[in-house]
């Protein structure tokens, strides 16, 4: 790559002269793969880039894009930059509400859509300023022109004619949009991403050309990638995962970016591509190896046989063979087999048949999970990391992953622990700053320019970092055993029937848990033994899902009872949730992480029956529903005992 390109648009700009005819982005419309190679996409950024500033977007500005996974986003993405702008990536599923808040704060006056759904949204948006006397939004441009024929409000604009008003523009003013490419310094903000809100209001992370690029250098390098490889792109833009793998190494590594049709279609279109690279947050893997457990249970009983038997083989042997370590004759033989009859069909069923290397970031993962998906021939592995450094802290190398650790510091980084267990890190990926925030970033980066991560953990003798929890839950049993909820409620999530779990015991005599069952995983259980229910509060109350999920409780108590220093954080009492935890409801942020001093607060009528003694707890919620409007779901949940374990003595 071209030492002078360092900034983004310099990135693209290059790769159309190196590789001008390669694929640069796919996207599956109306079930008809599309090709942009990079020359017509480095055309088409110039041409929206010069569209925008048509419209008066200049220097400093801010543009907000929201939708799903789409080539034109992308692209608005890289032409904001182009102009020295800063591209503002918002989650798709947020609400007007909540969406107006970081419209605000951004000061954003030009937005780039995906279709009449976020037009609708942002509509919204602007009239919640008007009311307010701050109305900013000028421009909203669409890129699905479908439903919008009749939409006549002020500064409503096609994509395609921003396109074709950047054609006019670019002609009449030749040599601008080429000076303000060289004009961009890699100190420049390219990016401003907002944090999940877990513990009050977002905040934009403002980060450099230059973090995100040598953050994406960073993975590029570490895992071989290159113009021939291969990756989807599914997960929300506004993600500082999806910022790093879809656009920083994309762009650093010049392989073909690829968006589905949509993300019902995601599965599909992945086995169509045969990606080579992959990634995803926990819940994804956990959902894909959800999906799976309910083929195998409906499969018949020969195959199910076959699978349970081989599956036991992986468990013990396989990541082993994918670290290259020594495994016998016998077992690799075996593993063969089991490769020819179940692992290699269960990888194409999962759209990982080309995988070459994989990654989880976002939240940690169970072991268990983890063991899984290693234990086939996936090669996945963990990358760490905060929005505040761009998602790129520690990554996991061929041959030396470990299953209880996120990897070393990557390249152009540095770890250290505080004295009191919070992980603290410099180097090239660290935030500039939070937006017109210098209190709360003078609050995480101290004097010798560490980033206080926020999240406990420990360093082994390898150099290889273990996460514990978030720093501010980890805590202690009244009896003084460490309390790391969310290493006990991955442990949970691992089995298919649990889709959700929010364990409490800080300062209390025991553990207890809400769980929040998968409602399909359960569903088709339930449907298999002629169980009736109606609807989700209904399945989630049956005696029979109750004995299920205590049997998983019971499950993780023994795993937990033969951990050292474990055996005291075993879940005494849970209760099934009556609602599934929702973003809209406040429960999880964006990023479905748990807001979990939120969820105790709300529940604290639930919390003080589980510690309390009870048998059963009346409770009424009110639940927000996608099309605005409110209501309320009631209950009487039973608070159900589990068996727990004595501690296993480990051998003199």
């Amino acid at each position: 790559m071209d030492i002078a390109a360092n900034t983004f648009p310099r990135l693209l700009l290059a790769h159309a002269k190196q590789q001008p005819d390669a694929p640069a982005v796919r996207e599956k419309d109306l079930g008809i793969w599309q090709t942009w190679s990079w020359t017509q996409a480095a055309t088409e950024v110039r041409e929206i880039a010069c569209g925008l500033a048509s419209l008066g977007f200049e220097a400093g500005d801010n543009l907000a894009i929201v939708g799903a996974n789409r080539p034109h986003l992308y692209f608005a993405v890289i032409a904001a930059q182009c102009l020295r702008g800063v591209p503002v990536p918002l989650y798709q599923d947020a609400v007007a509400s909540e969406m107006v808040f970081m419209l605000d704060d951004a000061a954003v006056e030009f937005v780039v859509v995906e279709d009449q759904e976020q037009v609708d949204k942002l509509l919204e948006c602007r009239d919640l300023q008007a009311q307010a006397g701050q109305a900013r939004i000028r421009h909203i441009v669409y890129d699905d022109p479908r439903g919008l024929r009749n939409y006549d409000q002020p500064g409503l604009l096609g994509y395609d004619q921003l396109r074709e008003l950047g054609r006019a523009w670019d002609a009449a003013n030749p040599g601008v949009f080429d000076a303000s490419v060289a004009a961009g310094q890699p100190g420049d903000v390219g990016v401003i991403l907002y944090t999940s809100g877990t513990t009050g209001r977002p905040k934009g992370v403002c980060q450099t050309h230059a973090s995100f690029i040598a953050a994406g250098h960073g993975g590029v390098v570490t895992d071989k990638l290159g113009p021939g490889d291969n990756i989807m792109s599914y997960l929300p833009m506004a993600w500082v995962g999806d910022h790093l793998f879809s656009v920083a190494q994309w762009l650093v590594g010049g392989f073909t970016l690829n968006c589905p049709e949509s993300a019902e279609t995601v599965m599909n279109d992945m086995r169509e591509i045969g990606p080579s690279y992959y990634f995803g947050p926990p819940r994804t893997f956990e959902g894909l190896l959800t999906a799976v457990s309910i083929r195998m249970e409906d499969a018949a009983a020969p195959k199910r046989w076959m699978y349970a038997k081989f599956m036991a083989l992986a468990q013990r042997v396989g990541a082993d063979i994918l670290n290259g370590a020594p495994v016998s004759f016998g077992d690799r033989a075996m593993y063969a087999l089991g490769n020819l009859l179940v692992y290699g069909p269960l990888r194409n069923v999962l759209g990982m048949s080309r995988i070459r290397v994989a990654y989880t970031a976002g939240a940690a993962i169970g072991p268990d999970l983890f063991r899984f998906y290693r234990s086939i021939g996936v090669n996945l592995k963990q990358f760490y990391g905060q929005t505040e450094t761009c998602a790129y802290v520690c990554l996991q190398q061929d041959g030396k992953v470990k299953l209880q650790t996120v990897g070393t510091a990557a390249p152009g980084m540095e770890l250290k622990i505080a004295d009191n267990g919070e992980v603290l890190v410099r180097g090239v990926s660290v935030l500039k700053e939070y937006y017109k925030r210098p209190d709360a970033t003078a609050e995480v980066l101290d004097a010798e320019g560490y980033f206080h991560t926020g999240d406990a953990g420990v360093l082994d003798a390898e150099g290889h970092l273990r996460i514990i929890d978030r720093a501010k839950d980890v805590g202690r049993l009244a009896g003084g055993a460490m309390f790391a909820p969310n290493y006990i409620e991955n442990k949970l999530k691992f089995f298919p029937q649990i889709k959700e779990a929010v364990c409490f015991g800080h300062g209390r005599d025991e553990v207890c848990a809400f769980v929040n069952i998968d409602y399909e995983a359960v569903g088709n259980w339930a449907e298999r033994r002629g169980l009736a229910y109606g609807g989700y509060v209904d399945l989630a109350g049956k005696a029979d899902v109750l004995q299920l999920v205590k049997e998983c409780i019971e499950k993780v108590n023994a795993d937990l009872a033969a951990e050292e220093g474990m055996a005291d954080t075993q879940i005494a009492r849970f209760l099934v949730l009556h609602k599934e935890l929702d973003p809209d409801d406040d429960e999880l942020t964006r990023t479905r992480k748990v807001r979990r001093g939120f969820i105790a607060d709300k529940y604290a009528v639930l919390v003080d029956a589980l510690y309390g003694g009870k048998a059963e707890q009346y409770i009424e919620t009110q639940v927000k529903f996608e099309d605005g409007r409110t209501g309320k779901v009631s209950a009487t949940l039973r608070i159900v005992e589990a068996r727990r374990f004595p501690a296993v003595r480990a051998a003199a």
